[in-house]
């Protein structure tokens, strides 16, 4: 923004100067919001021009609440969640002007993502300024998150998340809210209402056109409203919301009054919507026109003083830029980086040595149910490493240890402070361990996603966003986490009982999908979850947890099961039954079955979905000449899809017949028990298909 003569008449005048504040840094502060402007003017110029920011959102008329937010801000301890109009907010919190023209050019060395995110999706995780999602609010829960280890660590850092009003419409923000209060956690949630959620008016988003309206009932929340776009009231209440949260008495909301001078974004013309009159008094309200009318008439400084600092700004911003513009672009070979998180603990062992290590425990190896070699490998790995927590819905009640006593015993030995119970909230349970992650790297967080698997959908939402975490942030942040899923049906328990969801979860990046048969495999594979960095969906067939089909010896204490490594249950000659979880056994019986009949299968427990083990498969079918796929989900968009997939692009030479597969009907499971025989697949279904499939 050149200095240029002002028109200014009708600008309403700002007053309230806090009586601490030095005539120096005050000066300060317009030099940062006079950058600030001129930097989002370039930005738009960048557009206009295709070389870059091809998503734009102006911050003019949000300059007070964000300048006064960054400067609470305390680079390197507090925890930032900005939003993607807060280009104000993280220049003040200590981004340059360079770093923030590298995220909007999307260059290889953009300190948010290396041009992975959006444009106007400002970070620098090195100074906690976060990388967060574009869905709207999703980073409510992960402020909320990092709030509770900041209690649980006993530190002194506040999370601070900024958003617009019209994200608090969203379920999650209400659930982190709620969390936030009712734990009492250091967390200030920042609302910059500019009365609109793009074109959308805020009275048709909330019975209160004042947001913070609708939570004074929250419990322990200090709800404080300013003038967004006055410096000196926005500075001061930001202050009253860091001294509220620093006392523990609660979470703090900041009600910020905004005007948005121009449209939501460079795709959106608000001239369709809004009158001219408004917009004009949009204008009238400029935070940076006003704070200069006030430094001028209150004689803090004259015309050519402010000249000065606004010309050195302009030099400062096109120096930076030039550097910006001369950075590299991403390099697309990289494009496969960062999706999963390093395996740095991953077992070396092979299958072979494997199953000789199983071999060699002897007679005297304790034997357990699936469900108890989790809750002893769970145990074992909350001795080993004590920055490990547990959270989820009924997991620490008394005696009880979630719907299946996985988690039993677990609050006793390890405390209420490592595992606890949740609200039925599942956005909230995976949401908050994602924040949760951030405050130091050796915490793994374990949430019990959801009872059963079928009630996981609430989270999708949060599960997207973490499995893209270590992606997105360009290998800068790996939330440890492992989601633990009661799944699959063989219990008559009908609809939100009896699901499989593998399908839809691995059509996700980032994720790490495994499902146990056997109980040594249900104790290797999480151990291996807790020695990985990154995120392991870990899939429990429920049918399994006390049934003799599952019972093994319990592998001796850090023995991995390697994710992405298949194990051969029955060799065989004819051909190769490729599966998991719950259809391994069925498989298993099926093959005894037909070997009556002299039909030889071998059976193929893939154990790990993501990543899958091509080359146990393709081997597999080398050897036999045959494939059929089981998997217990529906057929249509069932995992098996992918599977067979590969094998009739990978081996389709070595094939002596199509590939098939065998799943359950498409249909909900039913719950009378006839029902439930039907949909899913059975030993007879499967061995009907060998029988096909043989015959050949």
């Amino acid at each position: 923004m050149q200095h240029r003569e002002q028109n200014n008449d009708g600008l309403h005048p700002i007053d309230g100067r806090p009586a601490d504040i030095a005539d120096d840094d005050i000066l300060q502060w317009y030099r940062l919001m006079h950058l600030g402007r001129s930097l989002d003017e370039k930005a738009a110029r960048y557009l206009k021009m295709s070389k870059g920011w091809s998503y734009h959102a102006p911050c003019g008329g949000h300059e007070g609440i964000q300048l006064a937010m960054g400067l609470a801000f305390r680079a390197g301890k507090d925890f930032l969640f900005p939003y993607y109009r807060d280009l104000m907010t993280v220049l003040a919190a200590g981004m340059t002007v360079e770093e923030i023209v590298l995220n909007g050019l999307s260059r290889a060395t953009d300190t948010a993502s290396g041009g992975r995110h959006m444009s106007n999706h400002f970070a620098k995780p090195s100074i906690r300024i976060q990388n967060v999602s574009s869905c709207v609010g999703s980073h409510s829960l992960h402020a909320v998150g990092v709030a509770r280890a900041i209690r649980r660590y006993e530190g002194d850092e506040i999370a601070i998340y900024s958003s617009g009003e019209s994200s608090t419409s969203e379920g999650y923000f209400y659930e982190a809210l709620s969390g936030a209060c009712r734990e009492k956690l250091p967390v200030i949630f920042v609302l910059q209402n500019n009365g609109y959620g793009i074109s959308v008016p805020v009275h048709e988003q909330s019975a209160n056109t004042n947001i913070a309206d609708n939570f004074h009932g929250f419990a322990n929340l200090e709800v404080l409203n300013c003038d967004g776009t006055n410096i000196f009231d926005s500075w001061k209440t930001m202050q009253e919301a860091c001294a509220y949260v620093a006392s523990g008495a609660g979470p703090a909301m900041v009600h910020a009054d905004c005007v948005r001078m121009g449209a939501h974004s460079n795709s959106d013309r608000h001239e369709l919507y809004r009158h001219p009159e408004e917009i004009a008094e949009a204008q009238r309200r400029d935070p940076l026109l006003r704070f200069r009318n006030w430094i001028l008439e209150s004689g803090l400084a004259q015309e050519a003083g402010l000249a000065e600092i606004e010309n050195e700004n302009i030099a400062r911003l096109e120096a930076e830029s030039a550097r910006a513009e001369a950075a590299p672009e991403p390099d697309p070979s990289t494009a496969l980086h960062h999706v999963f998180a390093d395996n740095t603990h991953v077992c070396p062992l092979s299958n072979k040595d494997f199953r000789r290590m199983m071999d060699e425990r002897g007679s005297g190896a304790d034997t357990l149910t699936l469900r108890d070699a989790l809750n002893r490998t769970l145990i074992e790995e909350f001795r080993r490493n004590p920055n490990t927590f547990l959270w989820g819905q009924d997991v620490a009640s008394r005696e009880k240890g979630g719907v299946f006593n996985v988690t039993k015993g677990m609050q006793q030995e390890f405390g209420p402070e490592r595992v606890f119970n949740a609200p039925i909230a599942e956005d909230f349970i995976l949401g908050t361990a994602n924040g949760f992650c951030r405050y130091r790297d050796d915490i793994w967080v374990v949430v019990e996603g959801a009872e059963f698997a079928d009630y996981f959908w609430p989270a999708m939402e949060q599960l997207v966003n973490t499995a893209h975490e270590f992606w997105r942030t360009n290998g800068q942040f790996a939330p440890n986490i492992i989601v633990r899923l009661a799944s699959g049906g063989y219990i008559q328990g009908g609809l939100y009982h009896s699901q499989s969801i593998e399908g839809v979860l691995a059509n996700i990046p980032g994720l790490r999908i495994v499902m146990p048969a056997f109980a040594e495999d249900a104790a290797g594979l999480l151990r291996c979850a807790f020695r990985t960095r990154g995120i392991t969906v870990y899939l429990e067939p429920k049918y399994l947890y006390n049934h003799a089909w599952a019972k093994t010896a319990f592998p001796t204490p850090d023995l991995c099961v390697p994710v992405g490594r298949a194990a051969i249950r029955r060799p065989g000659r004819d051909l190769s039954i490729i599966t998991y979880g719950n259809t391994v056994h069925l498989s298993l019986r099926a093959a005894e079955q037909l070997a009556l009949e002299g039909i030889d299968a071998e059976v193929v427990d893939l154990r790990t979905i993501v990543p899958l083990d091509t080359g146990s498969i393709e081997e597999s079918v080398r050897r036999t000449g045959k494939a059929l796929v089981v998997h217990e989900a529906n057929l249509t968009g069932g995992f098996g899809g992918e599977i067979a997939a590969h094998i009739a692009e990978h081996c389709f030479e070595l094939l002596d017949a199509p590939v098939r597969r065998i799943a359950s009907l498409d249909a909900p499971v039913g719950f009378a028990k006839v029902l439930e025989e039907h949909i899913l697949v059975g030993t007879e279904d499967i061995a009907a298909a060998v029988r096909s499939l043989a015959a050949y």
